[in-house]
């Protein structure tokens, strides 16, 4: 299976491996995001595959993939709910940062320095694939998701996140992040590659997925917070399919 990596959106992210854990550095946006993530997160989990979230670790026995893992913000949480975890990330010096911080922490995950279209027919099939803030920066939306699919087990649950593509996201995601907050770096995002909530249902579908649920994430500037919305997805949104069975 062909590389659906983008060398120059990796190179973004290879810039910025070192910040990955300062809240106050150039990931202060997903620092922010990631209590609302989890959120999310867990409960689809725990819906799916019936799970106590009151339990001590009511992940075990789980295999969970995190794509596009970076530092490990979602990682490893989900090492700590009790998931065995395999995070992967095409930016390489993502990586030893990863393993670092997990290893402080006291948390084994396997990290490793590779994409998803690598791992087909390489790995045991995953319970769940987290993908979050991925599908915007690849070459080819539908291989990639297509190479996620071929990772999940049937019955498996596939949770994807990405930016909506309209006059609002453009002026939230890159005028308001990258150059008024200066939250992120200027071209950190390219507008264009921006997926509809329509689109990426359609093209999760394609790729033999069967989507069950969406949500948006909105962020309140007076409360300096972010929400789950199942109205609003203008911007940041979230969705969770299937792998039928």
């Amino acid at each position: 299976m062909t590389t659906t990596v983008d060398a120059a959106e990796i190179a973004k992210f290879e810039a910025m491996a070192a910040e990955w854990w300062d809240p106050e550095g150039k990931f202060k946006p997903l620092h922010m995001l990631n209590p609302c993530r989890l959120d999310y997160i867990t409960r689809q989990i725990a819906g799916e595959f019936d799970r106590d979230l009151s339990a001590g670790r009511p992940f075990e026995g789980l295999r969970l993939l995190d794509i596009g893992c970076g530092g490990g913000l979602l990682s490893e949480p989900m090492a700590r709910l009790g998931a065995t975890v395999v995070g992967v990330d095409a930016a390489e010096r993502n990586i030893p940062v990863a393993r670092t911080h997990a290893a402080q922490s006291g948390l084994e995950i396997d990290y490793r320095h590779t994409t998803a279209e690598a791992l087909v027919g390489q790995e045991p099939p995953f319970d769940v694939v987290l993908n979050m803030e991925v599908v915007e920066h690849v070459a080819d939306p539908l291989a990639y998701l297509t190479a996620c699919q071929a990772l999940l087990r049937p019955g498996g649950l596939m949770i994807c996140s990405t930016i909506n593509r309209n006059p609002k996201s453009y002026m939230m995601a890159i005028v308001g992040a990258e150059r008024v907050m200066r939250w992120l770096p200027k071209g950190t995002h390219d507008w264009s590659k921006f997926i509809t909530p329509d689109e990426l249902f359609a093209l999760l579908e394609k790729a033999g997925m069967a989507p069950v649920d969406r949500m948006g994430f909105v962020f309140n500037p007076i409360l300096w917070s972010w929400s789950l919305s199942d109205r609003d997805l203008s911007v940041n949104y979230v969705t969770a399919s299937v792998k039928p069975g």
